[in-house]
C-alpha cells in the first residue's frame, strides 16, 4: 500500500462552522462544516492546500486537465452503506452526505469547496461580484451575479434566475401559508403552551427544504427579469457568508410543468407574492424522490446541470448507482465514462478495494480497516490526516423528554450524564490508535488543529467534564429529582462500528450513576433523527469555509436543530455574527455562543474525526478533501494510468 499523509493546512480564521450534512457509517457527515488553523504535518510534496497555482487559481481548487474526451471505462466509489434516497437530496429527509455526494455531480452552482475548505469559484457556471456593501458600512450589501450563456440543464433548458428565484421561495419565505395543526407527543397526547394553558400548534410550512437561510438573509429574493441570465441580490444585514448563500439549484422548469405552468409563470408568480400558486407545488418538490427503491425517476423530471447524470437503469437498490456523461455538458469533459456509487460499509471496504470492485473510498478511520489497507501492498493508495467533521452527541430538548427543561430532568441530569461520559477513554481507545494526536474536542465551531481554538476554549469552557466524575455525577443524578435508572436511548444511524463502541463505553460508565444507557441505532440516520425516539443522537457534522452555518443547527426552532434546543442568548450571538463582516466580531460571538452551548448544555462534543482516502493505485487525479464534499468531489476528473 502507498501510503500519503495529506497537509491539514487550513485557511486560518476567526470562526467556523458546520455546512451540515450528517454522517453514519463512515466518517462521512451526516447530517455537514469548517474553516481551520494550521497543523505541522508533512505533505507529500504534491501540493500545499491554499497556495497560489499557476494563473492564480488556488491550489486546492480543481485545476484544468485539458481533457477533450471521455474515455471508455468506469470507476466506482463509496462514500458508506447508505441507498440513495432520491434526486431531491435538499430535504430534511435526504440531506446527507451520502446523498450529497452524488448530487454533487449533477447540479452545478457558483462555488465548491476545495480541498483545504477554499472557497473556490466556478466561472464556468457563471461569475459574481460585490457591487455595494464590502467596504462602506453605510451601504447595504449587494451581489450581482451572471450565469454563462452556456450553462443549460441536460433537456437544453438554459439555467436562469428562475431557478433561484424559486430556490429562495422552496426555503420558505414569509409570504407562504403554512399548515398549523394541533400539537401531540409520541403518545398521542396534547401538547399544552405553559403561557396560554392551551393545546399547542404545531406550524409546518409548505416546502420541506432542509434550510431557510437564504429567504432568512435575503428577504426580498433574487431581483431581475424573469428567464434571465443576470440577478443581485440584497442582504438585510451584512452576512459573512455571502460567497456561499448562491450556489447550486433544483430545476424550476420541471417543478412549474409538473404544476401545469411554464417556467416564467411560476417564476413570476414568486415575484407576485402568489402564495396560493407558488404553494401549489410543494407536493411536487417534497416527493421529488424516488420512491421505490432501484426504480429511477423519469429523466424528463431528474435532469442534470453537471458533468454527469443518471444512467438509464443503472440504479440496483442497496447495490449500486451509476451515473453517466451529461450530453448537454459545456465544461471540460468527465474524464472516464461511467462513475459508479457503491453502497458497501466501511467493513468491506478493503476485500471490496482487494477485489477491484471498488476504486475509491472514504472509510472510517478506525484500527481495523487501515491495518486492512495496509496488507493490500502496491495496489491501493492511502491518504490520512485531519478533517473538519467532528463527532458529538446531542440532547432531545422535546417536553417531556428525559433531559429536557420542560418535563424531564433538566440541566442537572443533563450535567449528570456529561460527567459519566467517558470521553477521553473514547478518543484513546478509539481514535488515537488512527490519529495519535487526536485529542477530546471541547468546542464545537472551531478544532483542535485551529488557530483560535484554545482561545475560545478558554472564555467558553471550564473543563468540568473532562474527566469522568462518578461521584460528581451521582450527586447532580440526584439534584435532578428522578428515579433511577432513567433510560437514555442513544440513536445513531446503523451499522457503524465505531458508534456502536462509544455507547457500549458510555453505558459501561453511566449506568453505575443511575442511567440505564440503550442503543437505539437504526439504518439511516436521517430515518433515526426524523423519529425522535431518541434521548441522546450520536453522529457527526461535516464541514467546509462558512463562518455562520452553525445559525442553522443551534438557534430556536432552525431546520437542522434536531433536539429542539432554544437559548436567548445563544440565537442573539448568533444574529450578530451573521450580521458581520468583522472577524474580530465574529471571533468574540462564537466564544459566547459556546460558553452559552456549555453553561447550558445543548450536547457533548467527542473529536474531530481522522480522515482517510483510499483509491486504487494507477488512478490519477484522487484528491483527498478535508470537507464534507468527500474525495469524488472532483470525480469528473478522476481517470486510468494510460
Amino acid at each position: 500500500m502507498r501510503m500519503k499523509r495529506f497537509s491539514a493546512v487550513m485557511a486560518a480564521a476567526a470562526a467556523s462552522a458546520l455546512v451540515l450534512s450528517a454522517c453514519t457509517s463512515g466518517d462521512a457527515p451526516e447530517t455537514p462544516d469548517a474553516t481551520g488553523g494550521e497543523t505541522t504535518e508533512e505533505t507529500d510534496g504534491t501540493e500545499e492546500p491554499g497556495a497560489e497555482a499557476p494563473g492564480g487559481e488556488l491550489a486546492g481548487c480543481q485545476q484544468p486537465l485539458g481533457i477533450t474526451e471521455t474515455a471508455p471505462g468506469e470507476v466506482s466509489y463509496t462514500a458508506g452503506d447508505e441507498d440513495w434516497a432520491g434526486y431531491n437530496s435538499i430535504l430534511a429527509e435526504t440531506y446527507s452526505t451520502y446523498n450529497s455526494v452524488i448530487s454533487g455531480q449533477m447540479m452545478s452552482g457558483f462555488v465548491y469547496f476545495g480541498t483545504d475548505g477554499t472557497i473556490c469559484r466556478n466561472e464556468g457556471f457563471g461569475t459574481f461580484e460585490a457591487i455595494s456593501g464590502l467596504e462602506n458600512e453605510d451601504e447595504p450589501l449587494v451581489i450581482e451575479y451572471t450565469i454563462s450563456d452556456d450553462a443549460v440543464w441536460s433537456d437544453g433548458t438554459p439555467v436562469t434566475i428562475n431557478d433561484y428565484l424559486f430556490d429562495w421561495a422552496a426555503q420558505n419565505p414569509e409570504f407562504l401559508p403554512r399548515t398549523e395543526t394541533p400539537a401531540v407527543d409520541d403518545d398521542g397526547e396534547p401538547i399544552i403552551d405553559e403561557e396560554t394553558g392551551e393545546q399547542a400548534i404545531d406550524s409546518v410550512p409548505p416546502f420541506g427544504h432542509v434550510s431557510s437561510s437564504f429567504p432568512q438573509y435575503v428577504p426580498e429574493g433574487p431581483q431581475g427579469e424573469v428567464g434571465g441570465k443576470t440577478f443581485t441580490i440584497e442582504y438585510a444585514e451584512k452576512y459573512p457568508d455571502w460567497q456561499l448563500t448562491v450556489g447550486s439549484t433544483l430545476p424550476a422548469h420541471v417543478v412549474a410543468e409538473q404544476n401545469g405552468m411554464t417556467s416564467d409563470e411560476l417564476a413570476q408568480a414568486i415575484v407576485d407574492r402568489d402564495a396560493e400558486k407558488v404553494a401549489s407545488t410543494a407536493e411536487f418538490f417534497n416527493n421529488w424522490l424516488s420512491r421505490i427503491p432501484g426504480e429511477l425517476p423519469d429523466p424528463a423530471i431528474a435532469p442534470s446541470s453537471g458533468p454527469y447524470q443518471l444512467m438509464a437503469g443503472g440504479w440496483v437498490a442497496g447495490e449500486y448507482l451509476t451515473l453517466e456523461p451529461n450530453p448537454a455538458w459545456w465544461g471540460e469533459p468527465p474524464a472516464t465514462e461511467h462513475l459508479i456509487y457503491r453502497f458497501i460499509g466501511a467493513e468491506n471496504v478493503p476485500t471490496s478495494m482487494a477485489n477491484l470492485e471498488l476504486n475509491v473510498a472514504d472509510p472510517q478511520a478506525t484500527v481495523d480497516p487501515v491495518e486492512q489497507l495496509n496488507q493490500l501492498g502496491d495496489i491501493v493508495t492511502v491518504e490520512s490526516g485531519d478533517t473538519l467533521t467532528w463527532e458529538h452527541l446531542d440532547f432531545n430538548f422535546a417536553t417531556g423528554a428525559t433531559f429536557a427543561d420542560n418535563g424531564g430532568g433538566g440541566l442537572a441530569l443533563r450535567e449528570a450524564f456529561a460527567l459519566c461520559v467517558p470521553r477521553q477513554l473514547i478518543v484513546d481507545t478509539l481514535v488515537k490508535p488512527v490519529n495519535p494526536d487526536a485529542v477530546v474536542m471541547n468546542a464545537r465551531e472551531v478544532f483542535p488543529f485551529q488557530e483560535n481554538y484554545e482561545a475560545v476554549v478558554s472564555a467558553a469552557y471550564d473543563g468540568r467534564f473532562d474527566e469522568v466524575d462518578i461521584a460528581a455525577a451521582t450527586a447532580n443524578f440526584e439534584e435532578a429529582g428522578v428515579t433511577g435508572p432513567v433510560d437514555v436511548a442513544i440513536g445513531y444511524g446503523a451499522p457503524n462500528v465505531r458508534r456502536t463502541s462509544q455507547v457500549e463505553a458510555i453505558k459501561a460508565s453511566c449506568d453505575p450513576v443511575g442511567f440505564n444507557v440503550t442503543d437505539a441505532s437504526g439504518p439511516g440516520l436521517g430515518a433515526v433523527l426524523a423519529a425522535g425516539d431518541w434521548d441522546v443522537a450520536l453522529y457527526a457534522w461535516a464541514g467546509s469555509g462558512q463562518i455562520a452555518s452553525g445559525q442553522n443547527i443551534y438557534t430556536t426552532g432552525a431546520p437542522q436543530n434536531f433536539g429542539g434546543f432554544s437559548n436567548a442568548d445563544v440565537d442573539a450571538a448568533w444574529s450578530t455574527l451573521a450580521a458581520s463582516l468583522d472577524p474580530e466580531v465574529q471571533l468574540e460571538q462564537v466564544k459566547l455562543i459556546e460558553k452559552g452551548l456549555w453553561d447550558n448544555l445543548h450536547g457533548i462534543p467527542m473529536f474531530a474525526h481522522p480522515g482517510l482516502t483510499a483509491y486504487t493505485t494507477g488512478l490519477e487525479n484522487v484528491r483527498h478533501t478535508a470537507t464534507q464534499d468527500q474525495s469524488v468531489w472532483n470525480a469528473s476528473q478522476w481517470a486510468w494510468a494510460n
